[in-house]
């Protein structure tokens, strides 16, 4: 799945995203609980990568964060920027950070990841580590399955993932979960988890 299929998707439905997704209060309270436990008020810079909207950028940023908010779509950034003022916004990609290496507090990867081929996903979450400074936090929300697999995201082909798979690849790339977020029975949601985790 190349970055610009999906920027493309994404364009494509930023109008109706926005709507859907694009304010704090769409996101589960045990989630933004989450965030706030492992990247609140960090003493260093944290990328929301994938940021979307900007809504948890802002979120973060609410919490005395110093985070700044990334994606591939314009319209995405654009919104952001009009929407919170105050924030930092870029146009950027999480393969190309152009960041001093282990300058990094936290990274928030909030399904930013979700569209990733699975044999793409090890890189991305090495080039995180590279960018994370010893001790730093990485929140990484993604879909449940039983096996990694594909299936028809409404945007664009998506993956589940296994979380004990999920905590194996993190730890292969130089970080430990330190805690995990499950909410599988929710009918009106797909499986979700999300794994926080620091570098070592």
């Amino acid at each position: 799945m190349s970055v610009e299929r999906v920027q493309q998707a994404y364009t494509s439905v930023a109008e109706l995203y926005i709507e859907l997704f694009g304010t704090a209060g769409k996101v589960h309270p045990d989630d933004l609980a989450l965030v706030a436990r492992h990247l609140g008020n960090r003493p260093g810079p944290v990328l929301d990568l994938g940021c979307g909207p900007g809504h948890l950028t802002d979120y973060l940023r609410g919490l005395g964060t110093d985070a700044t908010g990334v994606d591939v779509v314009p319209e995405f950034i654009a919104h952001a920027r009009a929407t919170h003022p105050t924030g930092t916004y870029r146009l950027g990609s999480m393969d190309d950070l152009a960041i001093a290496e282990h300058s990094l507090a936290g990274i928030l990867a909030w399904y930013s990841l979700i569209h990733r081929p699975p044999r793409e996903f090890d890189a991305v979450l090495a080039g995180f580590r590279r960018a994370m400074a010893p001790g730093g936090s990485l929140v990484l929300g993604f879909f449940v399955g039983d096996e990694v697999d594909a299936f028809e995201h409404k945007v664009v082909t998506a993956y589940r993932w296994p979380p004990d798979e999920v905590a194996a690849r993190l730890a292969l790339a130089g970080f430990t979960e330190v805690e995990r977020v499950l909410r599988l029975d929710d009918e009106a949601h797909r499986p979700h988890a999300a794994i926080a985790a620091v570098a070592r």
